[in-house]
């Protein structure tokens, strides 16, 4: 069985507003069950509509090509702020809400001419990524 998802965090997770959510269930793109009060989406309905328009976003055309990387978590997103030192640089990336650093040889940074403002791509490969469920956590009650 599915989560069900509320109107406001759905359209939080897809960085929409709750009225193009509600404009998209009225379009049938999404159903939103609205026999609940707040209304509800179905967590899979979501996901799908998620990498749905993942997929269509023009940032999904700055990523660089399959196959170029073994790193298969790839975020584009813009600089925003880069500390460089005599060896390191320190590489501030937003993504939407999410933001990301990178340590790298201030040589990199160099190279790759790494300045707020540039669209930049984050590529994240890990042995270990931990998941927990946000519904889970204290603060989410």
């Amino acid at each position: 069985m599915s989560d069900r998802i509320k109107v406001t965090e759905a359209a939080a997770l897809l960085g929409v507003s709750d009225d193009t959510l509600r404009r998209w269930s009225d379009a049938g793109r999404i159903g939103i069950d609205r026999s609940t009060t707040p209304g509800t989406v179905d967590g899979a309905e979501l996901a799908g509509l998620a990498a749905q328009i993942a997929a269509e976003s023009p940032l999904a055309r700055l990523l660089p090509a399959e196959g170029t990387s073994s790193a298969r978590n790839r975020v584009t997103g813009i600089v925003t702020r880069v500390v460089r030192d005599t060896v390191m640089a320190q590489v501030e990336l937003q993504a939407g809400p999410f933001r990301f650093v990178s340590l790298m040889s201030r040589e990199a940074a160099d190279e790759l001419q790494l300045e707020p403002g540039a669209i930049a791509t984050a590529s994240v490969k890990a042995t270990t990524v931990v998941v927990e469920r946000a519904d889970q956590r204290k603060d989410a009650r």
